[in-house]
């Protein structure tokens, strides 16, 4: 077995939704990213790529390289699976921790694990996708931003 655990942050901009887990979550913002900016996605593939010490998502995925302006993260999560698997590991399960004020969270929990999972080749049951807030303390509590962190385990194919 390995273990990844990958953290994530945006800033929130203008815009009327932003994607979490792969999924368009209406939202009165948007996040300033250089790809869509989901920070649940991106937590989790710096897991991924963390467990096998792979670098992190800046490395394979460089903001600086146009190809990824307004990317699809779950391409990030598809290509980071493929990483992990060429090297004869699978994501055993995911647990990710979505931090924010708003938006609800809770309502799009169970299509973000559907799409994750899909994404990954595993069954939704290896995905959690929950939330919290910060109380209103912090960047996220003053709702400027928010984050998101992530925890895999690998297991061998």
């Amino acid at each position: 077995m390995r273990i990844g655990q990958g953290f994530d942050v945006h800033a929130f901009g203008e815009g009327d939704h932003v994607m979490l887990g792969g999924v368009r979550v209406p939202h009165d913002r948007g996040v300033l990213a250089h790809s869509d900016g989901d920070v649940v996605l991106h937590a989790l593939c710096d897991a991924m790529l963390g467990a096998l010490a792979l670098g992190d998502i800046g490395q394979h995925f460089p903001p600086s390289d146009a190809r990824w302006k307004d990317a699809d993260s779950l391409d990030f999560l598809r290509h980071c699976d493929a990483l992990v698997r060429e090297r004869g590991w699978m994501v055993g399960n995911a647990d990710v921790t979505v931090v924010c004020e708003r938006p609800k969270v809770g309502p799009h929990a169970a299509a973000m694990r559907e799409a994750i999972a899909g994404a990954l080749g595993v069954m939704m049951d290896d995905v959690s996708v929950k939330a919290t807030t910060t109380e209103a303390l912090g960047f996220t509590g003053r709702r400027e931003g928010i984050a998101a962190q992530a925890v895999v385990l690998l297991r061998t194919l």
